[in-house]
């Protein structure tokens, strides 16, 4: 891709220079009708028969409606917000500020909610994928992000979109050939994208399997001779989930092993609490990898910490995560940089006696498909996702003797290193080919380059 024969200064720092025929415009000189916010009205159909009711929750990845998040509203709550062709939807509040979705290609009516804004173009004269990639760019983050600075609030009202600047041709052909070609290099990576997680997805279920067997089975693929439990007398779990298990394995409870430790009536910290340097204070976000991140972290103060000395942490702790999306993640504390405590949906458990049970065998146990489809059925019954401690403590626990449970652990950690080598790389594609991804358009949508030698019938239709 070459760039275009002239440029000139767009007038904005962080845009730079654009080609000389194009024009830079605000977002509400090219809309045929003024912006307009969505229906305040509760999600409760799923009548496929009614508008669909398109909220934040059902933009996909990669500009596609997610079908396991289907709405409906009725015909007459529906009527004044229905959506059309090239119609733009955009995200006024929250974590989700900035989100954009095209509607286009959709088979039915659809409606949109009220956290979400529409822009409606005229199509004679812009093409709403030209529009909608620019939303896309590392541009409109820039832009995005110091409309956030500047209101000190996550939220983007119609009065800021309205005033959303970007690079416009007037050229509709030209337009659409730019639209055409980020079509086109857009499903090409994202069919890369795509190919990568699902090789991490097989990898993972591989991954799941052979920890699911070696909690809960032992190593009964090995012989005795090499620490393995083949042709060892089994006997019944007791546990409907795992049914045979070897014959001098222990079915014991959780709280019969570790205290199970929170923050009960503990008031979270306000934004103002957090201090520059102090205690670690560790949140659902900083357990959810294959290692507990202590880099990216809050502080809290010496008083704050030492509010509750039961879930200061020490190395050989399990972490829980007992609340919301993230109900279920485990980790366990390997190492511990400085002092470190939890926030309150994390619950943090003690192992009574280290010669009895190795801490990471419980979390690896506790991380098993067995224990997490106990914590999505107990989840399955509540309003709002939560483990009680009383529900905790319940877990059924499957306890080999120590010397087992650490070869399981070295069985484990040596099989799984290969598996994680493969999906960490597999990650990293991904993450290169996102990062790509947004450059790529960035850097059409603002005519760095230029693509109309690449797609010379739409540029000239």
């Amino acid at each position: 891709m070459n760039p275009y024969p002239v440029y000139k200064d767009s007038g904005i720092e962080w845009i730079g220079e654009i080609p000389e025929h194009w024009e830079m415009r605000n977002l509400k000189r090219i809309i045929s009708e003024p912006l307009k916010y969505g229906a305040n009205e509760p999600a409760e159909s799923i009548d496929k028969d009614l508008p669909r009711y398109i909220r934040i929750t059902d933009f996909g990845e990669n500009g596609e409606l997610r079908d396991e998040t289907f709405k409906s509203l009725s015909e007459e709550k529906a009527k004044d917000y229905l959506l059309r062709e090239g119609d733009l939807l955009l995200a006024r509040s929250g974590a989700t500020v900035g989100k954009s979705f095209l509607f286009r290609g959709y088979r039915g009516k659809a409606c949109f909610a009220g956290y979400l804004i529409k822009a409606t173009f005229n199509l004679d004269r812009t093409d709403p994928r030209f529009i909608y990639y620019f939303t896309k760019s590392l541009y409109y983050e820039n832009w995005k992000n110091s409309i956030a600075i500047q209101a000190t609030i996550q939220n983007i009202g119609a009065d800021k979109y309205a005033y959303l600047p970007f690079p416009y041709v007037e050229s509709l052909p030209e337009q659409r050939a730019i639209a055409t070609y980020l079509d086109r290099k857009t499903q090409q990576i994202d069919s890369l994208i795509q190919k990568a997680e699902q090789k991490i997805a097989l990898l993972q279920e591989q991954r799941a399997a052979l920890i699911n067997q070696a909690v809960t089975r032992g190593l009964t693929h090995l012989p005795p001779a090499q620490g393995g439990t083949q042709g060892l007398p089994l006997k019944d779990s007791g546990v409907e989930w795992i049914g045979e298990i070897p014959e001098y394995w222990e079915v014991t409870r959780l709280d019969f092993i570790c205290s199970i430790n929170g923050r009960v009536g503990w008031k979270a910290l306000k934004a103002d609490e957090y201090v520059d340097e102090g205690y670690i204070f560790l949140a659902t976000p900083n357990i959810k990898g294959s290692e507990i991140d202590f880099i990216n972290v809050n502080f809290i103060t010496k008083d704050r910490f030492e509010e509750s000395p039961e879930i200061m942490l020490e190395i050989g702790d399990v972490l829980l995560a007992k609340d919301g999306s993230t109900l279920g993640i485990t980790n366990v504390v390997r190492n511990l940089p400085s002092p470190s405590t939890v926030n309150s949906s994390i619950a943090v458990l003690k192992i009574f006696d280290r010669k009895k049970v190795n801490s990471i065998f419980l979390y690896y146990f506790l991380s098993s498909d067995f224990n997490q489809n106990i914590i999505q059925r107990l989840k399955g019954g509540m309003g709002v996702p939560h483990l009680y401690q009383a529900d905790i403590k319940k877990f059924k626990i499957l306890l080999p003797n120590f010397p087992e449970q650490q070869k399981i652990v070295s069985f484990i950690e040596e099989e799984t290193k290969e598996l994680d080598r493969i999906i960490s790389k597999e990650q990293s594609r991904i993450n290169l080919l996102k990062e790509y991804r947004q450059t790529l358009i960035s850097e059409v949508v603002t005519g760095k380059v230029c693509i109309l030698d690449e797609v010379p019938q739409a540029a000239t239709s």
